[in-house]
């Protein structure tokens, strides 16, 4: 199992270092329009705000309650005024630990 593990991880590397590497080798050598472009950048927004609604979605028994979304709504009202993304990042964590604290959960 060690060996196919270590396998794994290596392939995984690989195309990782191969991922970034073809980016600005290709970059001069294939034309994007903007319209693929535009598109493109509308799509990671629309990912990450799924990625975000589905952490406030409770999976099994577990329930939401106040902490979660409270850090979701900091880290989006932050993120909306344009805040450094380690900001957004803190100020949503420190929120819900903070509010877990006091025993909101």
């Amino acid at each position: 199992m060690t060996k196919a593990l270590l396998l794994g991880v290596c392939a995984l590397a690989v195309g990782t270092y191969a991922f970034r590497f073809a980016g600005p080798v290709l970059r001069s050598r294939v034309k994007v329009s903007a319209r693929t472009v535009k598109l493109l950048e509308i799509a990671s927004v629309v990912l990450l705000t799924a990625l975000a609604v589905t952490t406030l979605i409770p999976s099994g028994d577990s329930q939401v309650g106040i902490a979660l979304p409270a850090g979701v709504l900091v880290a989006a009202v932050l993120a909306w005024r344009k805040a450094p993304l380690l900001a957004v990042i803190l100020a949503a964590a420190v929120t819900t630990a903070g509010l877990r604290l006091l025993g909101l959960h």
